[in-house]
């Protein structure tokens, strides 16, 4: 079990590293091409902090465990939403532009709701419940979506209000670069191999459902790059960067890592997993509902005090008798 134990940490750390890695050859390398900065950003640092969930959800496919990779996204969807943007806002209320309150919220609840509908084949129509090809092309098709009104946003404006630009990068050899994102999808790759085989090899040791390794230490873990940027962010008083870090991840999670791995292999659907589906669209309804209180565009202390309290009720309900209701409920 120690040994376990730390073939699970090392796993998480190599996705960590990895994610790292290939964040800064990529960057490197595309500011050698005079991308700019805010691009990168909202880019590829974007992808850099999900390619951990992507990297972990695509290999869970590959080998059938279905519960894993449902519960990698949806877990991490929830942990970025009550954990993360909770912790930031307490440590400094985030003010938000006008396009993350009108677009990216209602698109991050978008990507929720038309999860629920995709998955819900038993509820809706009577066939077995799973995200089809069929519904991963949708969901890839709403993601190229996404990043046109990213593309778009750029060309409209350059250096929105309160966006720092990403951290000058020096410039450094086309090798160099490569040499950094071929190390960080090595990373990426064996660290997602260790996490998925070693939670899995904890679950069964303890008899631990895979659906709630997915949902908590899977999810947790995957999410580790999406903590660190967005309480750094919140620290130097950067709340684009902490907000939009959060909700494109949310996106990012739906439409392409769960579009890429149902496109590889079908995922079937669980119906307990829809009391974490409700859990995650009254949650960015909250935070949509928040950035109208006090006439303000912004998530104060106390809005963010409720999201973490509401997420501990909800684990504390979910690990007791919660779980086999909700299943039973929306079976």
């Amino acid at each position: 079990m120690f040994v376990k134990l730390l073939l699970l940490i090392l796993g998480f750390a190599l996705l960590l590293k990895g994610a790292d890695w290939l964040v800064s050859g990529a960057s490197a390398l595309a500011k050698r091409y005079r991308i700019s900065e805010l691009a990168i950003g909202l880019t590829i640092v974007a992808f850099g902090t999900s390619a951990p969930e992507l990297v972990v959800s695509v290999i869970g496919a590959l080998d059938g465990h279905n519960e894993v990779v449902l519960g990698n996204v949806i877990g991490s969807n929830n942990f970025n939403l009550f954990i993360i943007l909770g912790f930031a806002g307490l440590l400094q209320p985030l003010w938000v532009q006008n396009s993350t309150v009108w677009k990216e919220i209602p698109y991050s609840l978008l990507a929720a709701v038309l999860l629920w509908v995709l998955a819900n084949d038993a509820l809706l129509w009577g066939s077995p419940s799973a995200i089809s090809r069929l519904d991963s092309l949708l969901l890839l098709l709403l993601f190229v979506l996404f990043l046109y009104y990213v593309y778009r946003s750029l060309r409209q404006d350059k250096q929105p209000s309160g966006v720092a630009q990403a951290e000058a990068l020096p410039l450094q050899s086309n090798t160099k670069s490569i040499l950094f994102i071929v190390l960080g999808l090595a990373g990426l790759v064996i660290g997602g191999r260790l996490v998925i085989d070693q939670a899995l090899a904890i679950a069964h040791y303890l008899e631990v459902d895979e659906r709630i390794i997915g949902l908590t230490v899977v999810a947790a873990g995957t999410s580790l790059p999406e903590l660190a940027t967005s309480v750094v962010a919140a620290l130097r008083k950067r709340a684009d960067i902490a907000v939009g870090n959060i909700i494109g991840s949310n996106v990012f999670n739906i439409f392409f890592v769960l579009g890429a791995s149902a496109l590889i292999s079908p995922v079937s659907f669980d119906a307990s997993f829809n009391l974490e589906l409700v859990v995650l669209m009254a949650g960015t309804v909250f935070v949509f509902v928040a950035m109208f209180t006090g006439g303000r565009q912004r998530l104060d202390r106390w809005e963010a005090f409720f999201l973490l309290a509401i997420y501990l009720l909800y684990s504390y309900y979910f690990y007791t008798d919660g779980a086999g209701m909700a299943a039973q409920t929306f079976h």
